[in-house]
């Protein structure tokens, strides 16, 4: 309720922070306090901010927050209020209500008050002690019925009252008070719920009468704001029909124009796509002609051919030479062999020629 009705903006609103803060602050998320001169931007910002955090649907302005009072103001407290419960585990029990023992009313007993059943037993007495007085009383009658007339004549002079009225007054009222009877109520007894009923029965007739004063001047004062309303109404919408007749039409024409535009951005659609696909084709079209022409152009096999040639000469040539060496080789081999079986040959003949001789 002290931050639903505007009483003190400047003090709600610090207090709506400082209670802001404090519930951020119970929900786990750590909050500076604010302070009094700060920034009221700043915090109202940094507030929706944790709200969100919580995950919590914040759909108005936060200048709605700055009076420090209202339904905004009520929904962040009781969202904050709730995420602290969340955080801190609560949760709701069963209200456990109390017995009540009726209890019986005591009463003091007064030794000037007189209760019914005391009265009832006085009374009883009084009654035996007359019988027994009108007893005794017959039994004298005789003798008293014989006394004297100066006893008689002196009867008469004790009859006569000598006491002032202001005095017997006084003491009526001294003594009138202890002679109150008191009856002892019990709570249980219909008697007394029947006056209670009807008590509260009065009561509720009372209040009915002035509640019912109270309903009837706001019920003529809501009739007579709503056909004030249901006027303004009818002024607001005969003067401003033209417009809605223009707002209508214009509504229709933005109706077409995108059911246009939505037909024409599905054929917009369809031809990026064909222009996306025939420059796929073109592009691989183009990286095939680039790499033909490159090998047209490039020298490098023949360069390559070049070079084997080359190559391959040198290992003719390096070929030719080792032939020739196993060739000088060969013929060395086949002249020192000659040479070799030429001088067996002389050294055979020596030797058969010296035989011969001797």
């Amino acid at each position: 309720h002290y931050f639903a009705l505007p009483t003190n903006p400047g003090e709600q609103f610090f207090m709506f922070c400082t209670l802001a803060a404090w519930l951020i602050t119970k929900a786990g998320h750590p909050f500076e306090q604010p302070q009094e001169y700060d920034d009221p931007n700043a915090i109202i910002s940094n507030v929706l901010s944790e709200l969100r955090s919580f995950g919590r649907p914040v759909d108005f302005p936060p200048s709605k927050l700055k009076a420090g009072y209202g339904e905004q103001a009520c929904y962040v407290l009781d969202c904050l209020a709730e995420e602290a419960l969340k955080y801190t585990g609560f949760s709701w029990k069963r209200p456990a209500y109390p017995t009540e023992e009726l209890e019986e009313e005591e009463i003091t007993e007064d030794d000037a008050e007189l209760t019914l059943n005391k009265l009832e037993e006085d009374v009883a007495e009084e009654e035996s002690d007359n019988e027994e007085n009108f007893i005794d009383l017959n039994v004298l009658k005789a003798q008293t019925y014989r006394s004297d007339m100066n006893d008689s004549a002196k009867h008469e002079e004790i009859l006569q009252s000598t006491i002032d009225a202001a005095e017997w007054n006084l003491e009526v009222e001294r003594v009138l008070p202890q002679l109150k009877v008191t009856v002892r109520t019990d709570n249980k007894d219909w008697r007394i719920h029947v006056d209670q009923m009807h008590q509260h029965k009065d009561g509720i007739e009372s209040s009915l009468k002035e509640t019912r004063g109270y309903l009837d001047k706001l019920h003529n004062e809501i009739s007579r704001t709503l056909e004030k309303i249901n006027s303004r109404e009818k002024y607001i919408n005969n003067q401003l029909e033209h417009l809605v007749q223009e707002y209508r039409s214009a509504q229709a024409l933005l109706s077409e124009a995108k059911e246009k535009y939505q037909e024409g951005s599905g054929g917009v659609t369809e031809r990026i796509r064909v222009l996306s696909e025939i420059t796929e084709v073109l592009e691989r079209v183009k990286q095939e002609t680039e790499e033909k022409g490159s090998s047209m152009t490039d020298g490098a096999p023949l360069v390559k051919i070049k070079q084997a040639l080359t190559k391959l000469k040198q290992e003719t040539i390096q070929m030719d030479i080792q032939i020739g060496v196993m060739e000088h080789t060969l013929l060395q081999s086949k002249l020192k062999e000659k040479s070799n079986m030429t001088r067996d040959m002389h050294a055979t003949m020596i030797s058969e020629a010296a035989i011969g001789a001797y």
